[in-house]
């Protein structure tokens, strides 16, 4: 496994981190906590060292707090997200902060989740919705300050509205944000025009979700795929949008001239070659999931020839139509 640092915080991170959110069986279905649990041992064994959670994710922080806990001599760092106290994703135009993210919601979600967790601190907070809107006005920047003060945060990051990176661009330039997390994959290659360099420029870590998309960019989506009841992607991949995905994968793995099994690495070697990102946070659920994916973080970037190919499948979508 390799490391990159994560920003300006003075953390180096796995370039394979762990994306919790599956663990908890909050909008995922099928999560067993004992596999999850030996997942997460797993993939420190192998070397992550980078575990990203929230207090929306169910059960999540309970089991990766007790994760880290169980392996107290192996330096694990664990991200968390407060939620919009307005519980509304994504952040619509013209919002106060004070009602998405006033201090006081910013403490109890934090304190509720040390509680959960079992841990001291988070050595990252971050905002789970964002808008370039809220600079400037709320105590939101006081609150985040004075919790890194007390030793309850390292780092503040927040986690940019799906497929809007250049709403956070103003955050990124003005310097008090330590980490982003975006959504950047094959499909969705907008973070590369303005988000990355200004992270780059800013000394912004940069944790990217959704390489995956969703498990699209594993080649297991088609037309045909079902997905159990009550499980998120029903809606993800609604109407025709398992049928077109399954279509652009096919056609991916023949301008790449690779086997279909082959596509999650290459989806995944595809975001580790920006070297604005600090690490990839793709849901593993399973230990098989876990070698697979770790096996990946080995510095093997994507050649430029790949990276030209890919570049002709960017895919713009709209999520919420």
């Amino acid at each position: 496994m390799r490391y990159r640092e994560l920003g300006r915080g003075g953390i180096e991170v796995s370039e394979i981190g762990y994306g919790a959110w599956g663990i908890g069986e909050s909008m995922w279905v099928g999560a067993s906590e004992d596999e999850s649990v030996r997942a997460l041992h797993r993939a420190i064994d192998l070397g992550v060292n980078f575990i990203d959670t929230a207090r929306g994710y169910g059960r999540s922080e309970r089991i990766v707090g007790q994760v880290v806990r169980e392996r107290a001599g192996d330096e694990v760092y664990v991200a968390t997200k407060v939620p919009p106290k307005n519980l509304k994703w994504p952040a619509p135009d013209g919002l106060d902060p004070a009602a998405t993210f006033p201090g006081a919601h910013i403490r109890h979600s934090l304190e509720t989740s040390l509680r959960e967790s079992g841990l001291d601190h988070f050595d990252v907070l971050q905002f789970h919705v964002w808008s370039d809107e809220w600079m400037g006005r709320g105590d939101w920047l006081e609150t985040v300050v004075d919790l890194k003060q007390q030793g309850k945060i390292r780092l503040f990051g927040v986690s940019i509205n799906d497929h809007q990176p250049d709403n956070a661009l103003a955050l990124v330039r003005s310097g008090v944000v330590d980490t982003v997390q975006v959504i950047y994959n094959i499909f969705d290659q907008s973070p590369a025009d303005s988000l990355l360099p200004a992270c780059a420029d800013h000394g912004v870590g940069v944790i990217v979700r959704v390489a995956l998309d969703e498990g699209g960019l594993t080649g297991q989506v088609t037309a045909d795929t079902a997905f159990p009841d009550g499980d998120f992607r029903n809606h993800y991949f609604r109407g025709d949008r398992a049928a077109q995905v399954g279509e652009r994968v096919a056609a991916i793995v023949a301008d790449l001239g690779i086997e279909p099994d082959e596509i999650a690495e290459h989806a995944l070697r595809y975001v580790l070659s920006a070297p604005q990102v600090s690490t990839v946070i793709p849901g593993m659920r399973s230990v098989r999931n876990v070698e697979r994916n770790t096996s990946y973080g080995d510095g093997h970037a994507l050649t430029e020839e790949q990276l030209a190919v890919l570049a002709k499948h960017r895919w713009q979508r709209n999520f919420y139509a």
